[in-house]
């Protein structure tokens, strides 16, 4: 016997989503003008000032979404940072099938909750690179001309170092995105009940069975199809 169901649930709030895209957008306005500042065969498009400007946009953007985030929805944040650095039993045995998951196998997967391990891993990584290159990126913007020379330079290396870190978090969040087709869950922010319970089984037991939390028609099998 199969079991098909045309049910959704609720991944991401709406506020999650707008907030998620903040953040997006503020990291990818640093990425792409911190590259005009420093590489030199981009160094034509610094002309005039401009990309120091949309750079100093950008940090603003990724600066305060946490904030933002705490504002609007601070139970979710709270959440959100607890449970990224929270590891049971099933999260460890996760990360010791990890390579699977990579290329796409992911029924054997041990259970887990909201989060995977790989989600929380990379959102600690997050939190981390966040905060490196938040504190960085200020000190170089408020007390460059306070700072002496090697100083400068060590925060420098660290802001750059936390950017490099956070652009391999960004490429390992699109490359999952992408094999587990999850794009629509940021927009729409709803995934099908059979993904929840083959991605997020302990967290979805969990769930009101009632809107929003589940939407859409009840399960049906292949059984109950052949009895009609």
């Amino acid at each position: 016997m199969s079991t098909r169901t045309m049910r959704k649930v609720m991944r991401y709030r709406p506020v999650q989503r707008k907030l998620h895209w903040v953040g997006a957008s503020g990291f990818l306005m640093l990425l792409l003008t911190g590259l005009v500042l420093l590489w030199s065969p981009l160094s034509f498009l610094a002309a005039g000032g401009i990309s120091r400007q949309l750079h100093l946009i950008g940090a603003v953007l990724f600066v305060t979404w946490p904030f933002l985030y705490a504002i609007f929805d601070g139970r979710e944040f709270k959440e959100l940072i607890v449970e990224s650095f929270s590891y049971d039993r099933d999260d460890w045995n996760w990360l010791t099938h990890a390579l699977g998951y990579f290329f796409g196998h992911v029924r054997q997967m041990p259970p887990q909750g909201r989060l995977n391990a790989g989600q929380k891993a990379h959102h600690a990584g997050t939190i981390l690179g966040y905060l490196s290159v938040a504190v960085s990126g200020v000190a170089l913007w408020y007390f460059k001309g306070r700072l002496g020379a090697d100083m400068l330079a060590l925060i420098a290396i660290v802001h750059d170092l936390s950017m490099l870190a956070l652009t391999i978090l960004l490429v390992g969040h699109l490359y999952f995105t992408f094999v587990y087709d999850a794009l629509s869950a940021m927009t729409n922010g709803y995934i099908s009940e059979s993904s929840a319970q083959l991605e997020h089984a302990k967290w979805l037991a969990t769930l009101p069975r009632q809107a929003p939390w589940v939407v859409g028609a009840p399960a049906e099998t292949d059984d109950n199809k052949t009895k009609e």
